[in-house]
């Protein structure tokens, strides 16, 4: 059970560690940090979406015959819906967030900085959910994830939840706020993820039949993640190579840890 635990706060010790850049770091990250980063995380996502998650709900689903696929396929398209029904939300956040800039006073200043951390919040529930329902299958033995599997997830969430964290405080430590209520809006942006993750294992071991379904909605909004944010970050800009091979490096030590501690 401390494995579980230690695995469900990974992702927030990575943001964290992000929101802590406010006490070292003058500037924000570095383009070709950022690019490697993302693309590292990428990597470890897609690579854990489809062994840790899609490969064992396919497994799990083996007695259904020529029909297994199909509890995997159904929770994979209500994850990408389900980021999609999001994504639909957060520009609205952004956009509000435009807005607010072009006016002044302290009260839109704090409703600019109340929802840049909302934006950033609504998007680490999936992530937190996605931890949570491998730790559930790892902690099930039915579900075929290994425990190297299960943390290479966590870690890869981790990588990416970094940047984030920094995105928050920086910028709001250089509009004027002190630098410890910019690094505690940081974290508090990444506090939901353990808590969605403690409540998927919860869920989920009460509703053993349904894991398939629940690891394969995790590998949907996983990868719709990937595809819609992590990608365009990492190959942005100059140097955009430094993205590809850091995803390389991190499909690879997915793969490798998947079957090393396994």
């Amino acid at each position: 059970m401390k494995m579980v635990l230690w695995g469900l706060l990974i992702p927030f010790i990575g943001t964290t560690a992000g929101a802590a850049c406010v006490f070292f770091l003058k500037n924000d990250l570095k383009a070709g940090l950022q690019r490697a980063l993302t693309g590292f995380a990428a990597g470890v996502m897609v690579a854990a979406s489809i062994w840790s998650l899609i490969v064992p709900a396919i497994e799990q689903s083996a007695d259904k015959g020529r029909w297994a696929f199909l509890p995997a396929f159904i929770g994979f398209w209500i994850g990408v819906l389900f980021l999609l029904l999001l994504d639909h939300l957060i520009p609205h956040l952004h956009r509000g967030i435009d807005s607010i800039d072009q006016a002044e006073g302290p009260k839109s200043r704090l409703d600019r900085m109340v929802m840049m951390v909302l934006a950033v919040t609504l998007h680490n529930i999936p992530e937190g959910m996605a931890v949570g329902v491998v730790y559930a299958g790892l902690l099930s033995g039915t579900a075929n994830i290994t425990a190297g599997g299960a943390l290479a997830l966590a870690l890869g969430i981790a990588i990416q939840n970094f940047p984030e964290g920094a995105i928050i405080s920086m910028p709001l430590f250089a509009e004027g706020k002190s630098k410890g209520k910019s690094f505690r809006l940081g974290l508090l942006s990444g506090a939901v993820e353990p808590v969605f993750g403690g409540l998927t294992v919860l869920i989920a071991s009460l509703v053993v039949p349904a894991m398939p379904y629940l690891l394969s909605f995790a590998a949907g909004a996983m990868l719709y993640v990937v595809v819609e944010e992590l990608i365009p970050e990492m190959s942005a800009g100059e140097h955009s190579n430094i993205g590809v091979v850091f995803f390389a490096v991190g499909f690879s030590l997915m793969m490798a840890l998947d079957v090393a501690l396994g």
